[in-house]
């Protein structure tokens, strides 16, 4: 029984409202689904767009990635205060899975519908960003900037993206959990800020922000101002940025850091979650009660 007084659900609480909430998601019409998808891509994009901005001339990394960390938080407070369907944070419905309250082809449904609304909401912020002129900042600069964060995504090679995109799946995935848990508006605001704020300075990837990053270079290296700019500051040449197309996208960083993200999210958090607090956790505890 939930704790009124309590500022916060308890752990055992907080897999039952999430399963309760993942057994939502799979009455949800679909209509509404891609549109929450839409909303979350966008959100995590002007996030990562934000952070850009801020990072984009610092030349020391700690402090670049802790300004950086410091704003892409937004995204997940924008998502979990308005409304959004992240493809990271829905891994969590592993746990109804497991709890046998959802199926698994129902699982892969809404993940699959979530994956692609995300993509498209990130990469039209990333045209709309790109229209707007922001690349032009710092005399060409920031565009540039835009172009050499994509090139590194993609050159990080399978075992790296896999990895760290498991790695930051289980900061995500902690903080939907941790603001699931907080019964407040800020309770929740902190509880998105500290874990994502340690991810982007731990540099791990995140397959929906990538959305953003990758598409916004690929755009960027289109614009021959742009591509002349990290060309000079960044010591690229025109055969090395030729890579940085839409297959090197899905299959050099989508395709590992993806499948990271669900392992960090199933197993690590969603797995480990369930068998502490799912339904055996509950018989446990009725026994020692009845003890």
């Amino acid at each position: 029984m939930e704790n009124t007084n309590s500022p916060m659900l308890s752990p055992a609480e907080v897999f039952k409202a999430n399963v309760q909430l993942e057994i939502n998601r799979t009455k949800m019409p679909v209509a509404k689904m891609i549109f929450l998808g839409i909303f979350a891509g966008m959100f995590i994009a002007l996030g990562a767009e934000g952070s850009s901005v801020a990072m984009h001339n610092i030349a020391n990394v700690g402090m670049a990635r802790t300004i950086a960390g410091s704003i892409f938080p937004i995204g997940l407070m924008l998502i979990v205060l308005l409304g959004g369907e992240l493809f990271t944070g829905d891994c969590l419905l592993i746990m109804g899975v497991l709890d046998k309250k959802i199926k698994v082809l129902s699982m892969i449904r809404i993940l699959i519908i979530v994956f692609i609304s995300n993509l498209i909401g990130a990469v039209l912020i990333a045209y709309l960003v790109f229209l707007s002129g922001q690349f032009g900042y710092s005399n060409n600069l920031l565009g540039a900037f835009t172009i050499k964060v994509a090139m590194g995504k993609i050159d990080l090679g399978f075992t790296k993206a896999f990895t760290s995109g498991i790695l930051c799946n289980i900061f995500v995935c902690g903080a939907v959990l941790m603001a699931t848990a907080a019964k407040d508006v800020t309770g929740k605001i902190f509880a998105c800020f500290f874990p994502i704020l340690v991810f982007v300075v731990s540099g791990f990837e995140h397959c929906v922000a990538n959305m953003y990053y990758i598409p916004a270079g690929i755009i960027a290296s289109g614009n021959e101002a742009y591509k002349a700019k990290a060309m000079e500051a960044y010591g690229y040449t025109a055969e090395q940025l030729s890579g940085l197309n839409w297959k090197s996208f899905f299959i050099n960083s989508s395709i590992p850091v993806t499948l990271g993200n669900i392992v960090g999210g199933m197993v690590c958090i969603g797995l480990l979650f369930w068998l502490i607090y799912g339904k055996k956790y509950d018989k446990s505890v009725k026994n020692l009660t009845s003890d």
